[in-house]
């Protein structure tokens, strides 16, 4: 494995690369990382949640990321438990935002726009128009979760996430970088951008599961954020294919202990594919996170 200085100095090279591209697309309007800013839509947004953003946590259980040779803490909520294995809560999975890398600014969508589970990871710019307690600029949030109709209620009172509403139900914190808190709902305008600034470096892999049931949750996507299918092969085995479980979750019925484990994925969106080799070592763990060293930048 690659030492810790050598991992630092390839996440700082690619964020200077990103941060270039970025800018350049920018000014000349150029397509980069595969994936084309939309234009801007109106739609209305909320807030959930208190500055801290901690609504949007899980619980810590001090796992560790265990990557080019050194690890970091991570965590997991007990918010969902599927056959018996606790993993990160909320509709995409992600768990402590913080820790997992999905920092404050985050946001739950509305069902028009979380094209049944597959738009957990995908960045948008928002900002807010004719409104008078609304900020100048734009923030950018993180699809992290899933904002619930409310059939009980009118669309246009309190039910702002019934479909065909395309509604944003943003972190406080995010919220407040554009608009005062006061206002309660205001009318927005959105464009979904590549999520390169804020996804550096390899895709993330945290295992859960058992011998025989490898459950797979995906972060630190880049490109468009999202992942569509996913194959996984160990150094005994030939490719398979993943299901979908939830979420950012995918999950292989075969039995891959002792063995040095490759992912492959395609994006969502964009459709292209990208394989992560040896991601683990053959002694990998069950409630572990490893990091592949490609992305889709």
């Amino acid at each position: 494995m690659a030492t810790f200085h050598h991992s630092r100095r390839f996440c700082f090279i690619l964020s200077i690369i990103t941060i270039v591209f970025s800018w350049f697309a920018n000014l000349t309007g150029a397509v980069y990382h595969g994936y084309v800013p939309s234009p801007w839509t109106l739609a209305h947004a909320t807030f959930y949640g208190d500055e801290t953003a901690s609504a949007t946590m899980g619980k810590y259980h001090g796992l560790k990321l265990v990557s080019s040779g050194y690890l970091i803490p991570v965590s997991l909520s007990s918010e969902y438990n599927i056959s018996g294995y606790n993993i990160s809560g909320g509709a995409c999975g992600y768990g402590n935002l913080i820790t997992n890398g999905y920092r404050r600014d985050t946001a739950a969508l509305s069902t028009t726009t979380f094209s049944e589970g597959y738009a957990y990871g995908q960045c948008y710019q928002i900002r807010f128009v004719q409104s008078p307690w609304c900020y100048k600029g734009y923030t950018a949030v993180t699809a992290t979760n899933l904002c619930l109709p409310n059939w009980s209620q009118d669309s246009n009172n309190e039910g702002w996430c019934n479909p065909p509403r395309t509604h944003f139900d943003m972190a406080k914190r995010a919220f407040m970088k554009i608009a005062q808190w006061k206002e309660g709902i205001v009318p927005i305008m959105y464009s979904r951008v590549p999520s390169n600034a804020i996804r550096k470096c390899g895709i993330r892999f945290s295992f859960q599961g058992n011998g025989y049931w490898l459950l797979v949750y995906v972060m630190n996507v880049a490109g468009a954020g999202d992942i569509k299918h996913m194959w996984v092969k160990g150094t005994k085995t030939g490719w398979m294919s993943m299901s979908h479980n939830w979420g950012a979750l995918y999950q292989a019925f075969a039995t891959l202990k002792g063995q040095a484990l490759s992912f492959r994925l395609t994006s969502y969106t964009t459709k292209p594919t990208i394989t992560a080799y040896n991601v683990d070592p053959a002694n990998w763990n069950i409630g572990l996170t490893y990091r592949g060293n490609v992305n889709f930048h």
